[in-house]
């Protein structure tokens, strides 16, 4: 389940700190956020997709790596971008 490319053109404007950021860590976090809400959807309907169930903890384990590298670095950024994307910590 790829995004469109609208959708990832507007989440990376949404979270890039200069114009050509594709690959900082809120970019990142901010898309696989995305694919993850969409996975979950996806889930409520369809509850016996186990190949695609996989593919979601890949993208949370992802996710949760990216977080904690930048609570490490940048604790500021991490706050406000979970803030920012209503994640738990």
């Amino acid at each position: 389940m790829n995004l469109a490319k609208e959708k990832k053109e507007e989440i990376v404007t949404g979270f890039s700190k200069h114009a050509k950021d594709t690959g900082s860590c809120a970019v990142q976090i901010a898309l696989l956020t995305e694919k993850i809400n969409e996975l979950t959807e996806h889930f409520k309907i369809f509850k016996k997709d186990y190949q695609s169930r996989r593919g979601l903890l890949r993208h949370v384990s992802q996710r949760r790596k990216l977080l904690n590298y930048l609570k490490k670095t940048k604790n500021e950024e991490y706050e406000e971008l979970i803030k920012k994307l209503n994640i738990r910590k």
